[in-house]
């Protein structure tokens, strides 16, 4: 490729990859969807590998969203995951909105693109009914683990927040929305200029007031896109806080790739 060779193996297990001798391999991002927890990927470093990077969520590892914590990892971590890009997505909204105002609960809901775990026609792929369904065709409401997995990202959030997916007939670009209790009582105007701030000079989470669409994200590079047009405040009455809703956009697939990048360049450095 572009006059560089790259050798490709087929082994069963990981462990007989000759790649370190033969290709001078010290980091692998595990992206077959079949080595995603410590056990399982540790047949990389049995390889010889130093390091590998979990390209999906793998609870039993320290898992990394760049921006938001990856000064946790230390030069003795040796197997990480990014999360997904939903998770990206939450922990990017999360962290500053609990760092300034306090997060008592919250609930999460993505509208997310449709991934080639679902049907495109309607037919008995498995037990779950609405996975069968055709998904170019419908909204079908879907499970997503981003926010169990937040207290991950942001330990002091575990436990506060719970989520679903809608899947929509769209072949990339997403939108999570991030509906929260507050400890304190800030208005839209505040929670915008906050997010302004946050993300001004950030590679992993921008700001864009212009009026955003799914569409709009497709080949953006960061972790999520804050949209201010769309935050929501509810007062919920005199020292009770208020009911806030955040919003932020993602290239669920490039996107979340380059902030992965991100956190790879910032591992292999340690």
């Amino acid at each position: 490729m572009d006059g560089k060779h790259y050798t490709v193996y087929a082994e069963r297990d990981a462990a007989n990859i000759p790649w370190v001798a033969n290709d001078g391999v010290e980091l692998v991002v595990e992206s077959t969807g079949f080595y995603t927890s410590t056990e399982k990927s540790s047949a990389h470093l049995r390889a010889g590998v130093k390091k590998v990077l979990v390209s999906a969520p793998a609870g039993d590892m320290p898992t990394v969203v760049y921006g938001v914590n990856q000064d946790v990892l230390t030069a003795s971590d040796s197997i990480i995951s990014p999360g997904s890009c939903t998770t990206q997505s939450v922990a990017l909204l999360a962290k500053p909105m609990n760092d300034r105002y306090g997060i008592r609960a919250g609930s999460m809901t993505t509208i997310h693109a449709y991934t080639a775990s679902q049907s495109l026609t309607d037919g008995p792929k498995g037990k779950n009914a609405r996975n069968n369904r055709a998904t170019a065709e419908n909204v079908i409401p879907h499970s997503t683990g981003a926010a169990k997995a937040i207290g991950l990202v942001v330990p002091e959030l575990d436990g506060k927040l719970k989520g679903q997916a809608r899947r929509v007939p769209v072949r990339s670009g997403s939108l999570t929305e991030l509906s929260l209790v507050l400890e304190k009582a800030p208005s839209a105007e505040e929670i915008n200029a906050m997010f302004r701030e946050v993300t001004r000079d950030n590679d992993s989470f921008g700001y864009d007031d212009s009026g955003l669409v799914s569409s709009d994200m497709i080949g953006d590079t960061h972790g999520a896109i804050f949209d201010p047009t769309l935050t929501e405040v509810v007062p919920l009455g005199e020292g009770k806080g208020e009911l806030v809703k955040v919003n932020a956009w993602y290239d669920n697939e490039y996107g979340f790739t380059c902030n992965m990048v991100r956190t790879l360049l910032h591992f292999v450095r340690l």
